[in-house]
């Protein structure tokens, strides 16, 4: 994380995190909260899912049908920083973590356009979420490479 997105989120963290939002134009607030009051975004019936947005930053929480707080991350410009909330805080996984091995594969409880969130429940009631980057990159034009090359002018009509 560079150091200004890490002053940024230093800053919301000392003035605290409830209260903060706008999500899809709507103001939301609550992160943290079991029932906040912001819309549930979630892919999957049996979670809720819950996106806070603020100076560019988005706060992303998972919830379980009982509206007990799982975990939740920080992310802006493909950084990512788990949050000290919810039962499973410690279970959150992201790209940077440097965990070893990727969690087995659970399933989509959030999906956007650069994020996939996964939920794979354990043994004795907890959950690993792991948040993942989505290459949003159509794979031919960014694997390619390929450069246009100028057409070379045209010999029709001219005669020699």
């Amino acid at each position: 994380m560079n150091k200004r997105n890490a002053a940024v989120l230093a800053g919301l963290f000392s003035f605290g995190m409830v209260g903060f939002a706008v999500a899809a134009g709507q103001a939301a607030t609550g992160l943290g909260q079991a029932w906040p009051n912001a819309a549930d975004v979630s892919a999957s019936p049996r979670w809720h899912v819950y996106v806070f947005v603020r100076e560019g930053i988005r706060y992303i929480q998972v919830n379980d049908l009982g509206g007990k707080v799982r975990g939740a991350f920080a992310t802006a410009n493909r950084q990512f920083l788990v949050l000290p909330v919810g039962a499973d805080s410690a279970l959150v996984r992201t790209p940077g973590d440097g965990a070893a091995a990727p969690a087995a594969r659970g399933e989509v409880v959030y999906q956007d356009d650069s994020i996939q969130v996964t939920a794979t429940p354990q043994p004795m009631g907890k959950v690993v979420l792991e948040a993942s980057d989505i290459d949003t990159c159509d794979p031919i034009k960014c694997n390619t490479h390929l450069q246009s090359v100028p057409s070379a002018p045209s010999d029709r009509g001219k005669s020699d």
